[in-house]
């Protein structure tokens, strides 16, 4: 496994929430479709995952018994967990303001057919 350089190894918890924000961008544009019960879905299974990453990185520098990969750190699950809720809180608001939006765009478009 390659190692982090060494100028982003001060920014490692803002690249993990980063990460997370991004992946979970992606994959609800893919899948949640405005849906709430899929982006959910979306947001506990990346979380577990990165949890899942935590723990194998312990593992495999057990199972080796030398360090491959980093430790487990639970200020990078934190941070993972940081930017799913970041995203969730852009998400919720987008759906809302698109909801609105679209509400007020049929209001006018009933209005001018009456």
């Amino acid at each position: 496994m390659i190692k982090l350089p060494s100028g982003f190894r001060q920014i490692d918890k803002e690249l993990h929430a980063a990460f997370y924000f991004l992946a979970a961008a992606f994959i609800n544009l893919l899948f949640a479709n405005k849906n709430i019960i899929r982006h959910i879905a979306i947001s506990v299974s990346l979380y577990c995952f990165g949890v899942a990453i935590e723990f194998a990185q312990e593992y495999s520098n057990k199972l080796f018994r030398k360090r491959i990969h980093g430790r487990f750190d639970i200020e990078d699950v934190q941070a993972n967990l940081k930017g799913l809720v970041y995203f969730s809180i852009f998400w919720i608001l987008l759906v809302s303001i698109l909801f609105v939006y679209n509400k007020l765009r049929f209001a006018k478009v009933d209005e001018s057919h009456d």
